[in-house]
């Protein structure tokens, strides 16, 4: 039987980014720009993990599930992203197999460099 364990016990932070109201409102008249705000972000999470590994982005990757929530508690129009992201890196060796190389939480510099 397959293993199924997608994440493999990683460690996993989650992210959650909230829009401001002007761009949910145009999020929501035009859905098909959600993607492309979507990519941004999680280029920008995903360059900040791998060269806080110490990696390249062709040297490492960080893996990431995203989920879009459109409404909140009050089922109000509020368009943000859960984002489940690898606590790290995974790398080819060179002999075959990968490597993963965790990171530090992040501080709070590196969420304002971020943002």
């Amino acid at each position: 039987m397959p293993n199924r364990d997608v994440l493999k016990g990683y460690p996993i932070r989650q992210w959650v980014l909230s829009l401001p109201i002007p761009l949910r409102l145009l999020l929501a008249r035009y859905p098909h720009e959600l993607s492309k705000v979507m990519r941004i972000i999680h280029r920008a999470i995903s360059t900040h993990i791998v060269n806080k590994a110490g990696f390249s982005k062709k040297q490492a990757k960080a893996g990431a599930v995203t989920l879009i929530q459109r409404f909140g508690s009050a089922l109000n129009l509020n368009i943000h992203f859960h984002m489940l992201f690898v606590e790290g890196t995974i790398s080819e060796n060179p002999w075959g197999g990968t490597t993963f190389t965790r990171i530090k939480a992040p501080t709070h510099k590196d969420m304002a460099t971020l943002v």
